[in-house]
C-alpha cells in the first residue's frame, strides 16, 4: 500500500478512536448535569403537556434535520454536476458531518471533506474547488441573512440589551456579531476573488493548507492540485446564473431547516404561546448562536452549545430547568446522530477506499 494512503488511513482511524467520539458526548452531558444541579426544581416539568401535538412537532424537528441534510446532498450533486449518486452523496455528507462533529466549530471538517471527495472519484483539485464553493455559499447565506434580521427585528430584544444581569458574553454579543460579520465578509470577498477572478491566489491558499499536519504527506502533489483548481475555477466561472441559483437555494434550504429545528422543539411543548414574530426572533437568535459557537474550543461545540441555548433562548421557555432539558433534546436531534452514523460508516469507508486498488 502507498505510504501516503497508509498515513491518511492512520489519520482517519485516529479520528474514530472511541475516546475521540466519547469526549463530545461526555462534555455535553456533563454541562447538562451541572446546569440541572443548579436550576432543577421538583416541579420543573409540571408545566409540560405531552399530547399528540408533542409527537407531531418532534417529528417535524426530525424532518427539519432530514431536510437540512437533503439540502447539503442536493448542493453537492449540483456542484459536482451529478458526479455522485444519491447514495454516495449521502455517505460523503454523513462522513463530512461526523468529522465536523469531532473538531472545534471554527475548524470544521474541511480538510477531511477534500479527502472524502477525492477518494470517491474527484481529482484533488476539483475536490478542493467543490469544498471552496460550498464554503462560499455558506458564507453568502450568513452575509445576506444577518442584515435582513437587523433590518426587521428589534435590536434590544435580539441582543438582550435590556436584560439585567446578563453574562459578559451576552453583553458583548453585538460587538462579537459585528466582528464576525466583518471577518466573514472579508473571507467571502477573498474567496470570491480567488474562485472567480484570481484562481492562482486560491492555489497559493491550497498550498498553505497542505502544510497542515493532517495533509502534509500530500504536499508534493499540492502544486498539481493547485493547477487543477485553476482549471476547475475556469469551469466554475463558466457556470450560468441558473447553476449558482440552484446551488444557493439548496444552501438556503439546508441552513434555514437547521435553524427551524429549535422552533419545532418549542412548538412541541408550548405551541399555544408563540406568534409569528416570536418564531422569527427565535430563528434569528439561532443564527447568532452559530457565531457564538464558532469560538468554542470543544468538539462540535459540546457543552458550550448547551449553555448558550439555555442563556440565549431562555426567555422563550418558562423555567430554566426546562431550557436545559430542551437543550438536551436539541442536541440529541441535531448533533449526536452524526457521531453514531459516522462511527458506523467510516470504518467501512476506510476499508473500501484504502486498499491496493485505490492506492494511486
Amino acid at each position: 500500500m502507498d505510504q501516503n494512503n497508509t498515513t491518511s488511513q492512520k489519520k482517519l482511524l485516529k479520528a474514530i478512536r472511541p475516546q475521540r467520539v466519547i469526549w463530545p458526548v461526555l462534555i455535553g452531558f456533563a454541562v447538562i448535569i451541572f446546569l440541572l444541579s443548579k436550576e432543577f426544581k421538583p416541579d420543573t416539568f409540571a408545566s409540560l403537556e405531552f399530547s399528540i401535538l408533542t409527537v407531531f412537532w418532534i417529528l417535524i424537528a426530525l424532518m427539519m434535520m432530514a431536510l437540512r441534510d437533503f439540502g447539503y446532498m442536493a448542493r453537492l450533486r449540483i456542484l459536482t454536476e451529478k458526479e455522485f449518486s444519491w447514495r454516495k452523496t449521502f455517505r460523503i455528507i454523513m462522513l463530512w458531518e461526523f468529522t465536523s462533529a469531532l473538531t472545534p466549530s471554527a475548524i470544521g471538517g474541511t480538510s477531511f471533506a477534500i479527502l472524502y471527495l477525492n477518494k470517491e472519484g474527484l481529482s484533488l483539485g476539483r475536490s478542493s474547488a467543490v469544498v471552496m464553493a460550498t464554503s462560499f455559499l455558506d458564507e453568502l447565506y450568513f452575509i445576506i441573512m444577518l442584515p435582513l434580521i437587523l433590518l426587521f427585528l428589534d435590536w434590544e430584544q435580539l441582543f438582550l440589551l435590556n436584560t439585567d444581569g446578563s453574562s459578559p458574553l451576552m453583553s458583548s454579543l453585538l460587538l462579537l456579531v459585528l466582528g464576525a460579520y466583518l471577518l466573514k465578509l472579508a473571507y467571502l470577498i477573498f474567496l470570491s476573488y480567488g474562485l472567480f477572478r484570481n484562481p492562482r491566489g486560491l492555489k497559493w491558499l491550497l498550498l498553505w493548507l497542505f502544510k497542515m499536519p493532517i495533509l502534509r504527506k500530500w504536499k508534493q502533489g499540492a502544486n498539481q492540485a493547485g493547477t487543477d483548481i485553476v482549471e476547475s475555477s475556469r469551469d466554475l466561472k463558466k457556470k450560468n446564473y441558473k447553476f449558482w441559483m440552484k446551488a444557493f437555494l439548496a444552501s438556503f434550504c439546508s441552513w434555514t431547516a437547521r435553524y427551524w429545528v429549535v422552533n419545532s422543539i418549542l412548538m412541541a411543548f408550548w405551541c399555544y404561546q408563540y406568534n409569528t414574530m416570536d418564531h422569527i426572533m427565535i430563528f434569528a437568535r439561532q443564527l447568532l448562536m452559530w457565531i457564538m459557537m464558532l469560538i468554542s474550543p470543544t468538539p462540535g461545540g459540546s457543552g458550550f452549545s448547551e449553555w448558550v441555548f439555555t442563556q440565549y433562548l431562555g426567555d422563550f421557555i418558562p423555567e430554566a430547568g426546562l431550557a436545559i432539558g430542551l437543550a438536551l433534546i436539541w442536541r440529541l436531534i441535531s448533533y449526536y446522530p452524526y457521531l453514531f452514523i459516522g462511527m458506523y460508516l467510516l470504518p467501512k469507508w476506510i476499508k473500501k477506499n484504502f486498499n491496493k486498488k485505490n492506492s494511486a
